[in-house]
């Protein structure tokens, strides 16, 4: 009975650990948050992806655009189903200063 206690406890624990990792802001990519990364994902997909939004343009504004270069041509973006060319685009979309040059 103690053991079957311990595993209940220990499911618990480990579904509370996957709530608070995947629905937090503690993920980032390049200074960007998952929720701004998501917040551009529209304007990153194809095939006619809408202009970004103010809030996609807002999260770019505060990201490591240089360190973007790295996900360029990486499985990482296409995995959460963004296309790289058109995310790389996205800086000057949103007419911020000094866009990567790759």
């Amino acid at each position: 009975m103690e053991a079957t206690n311990k595993k209940v406890a220990a499911t618990i624990l480990l579904g509370l650990a996957v709530a608070i990792a995947c629905c937090t802001d503690a993920q980032t990519i390049c200074n960007m948050t998952y929720a701004d990364v998501m917040a551009c994902k529209p304007a990153a997909t194809p095939p006619n992806p809408p202009p970004p939004t103010s809030v996609c343009c807002a999260g770019l504004s505060h990201a490591d655009l240089k360190c973007f270069c790295k996900y360029k041509n990486s499985a990482i973006l296409p995995s959460i189903g963004v296309d790289p060319k058109l995310a790389m685009q996205l800086p000057s979309k949103c007419n911020l200063p000094h866009p990567p040059t790759c």
